[in-house]
């Protein structure tokens, strides 16, 4: 049974990204703000006192597992 929430394809992309940008955060303001947002809600990113978002260990493991489709650790 599926058991963790629903990611858009425009958060996939939003949390890939965020990926990818690692270890500096996302600056505030992008086309991907409100999935940064969605995002921080779920725990997988970060709000930052600067306004941008960062990566969490919960997002890295997300990313991990449902964008690069590796097996669990």
């Amino acid at each position: 049974m599926w058991t963790e929430p629903y990611l858009e394809t425009c958060c996939r992309a939003a949390l890939h990204r965020l990926v990818l940008a690692a270890p500096g955060p996302r600056p505030e303001g992008g086309k991907d703000q409100p999935c940064l947002r969605r995002l921080a809600g779920m725990g997988l990113a970060a709000a930052r006192p600067d306004g941008g978002f960062e990566l969490t260990a919960a997002g890295r493991e997300r990313h991990r597992r449902e964008i690069l489709r590796e097996a669990p650790v």
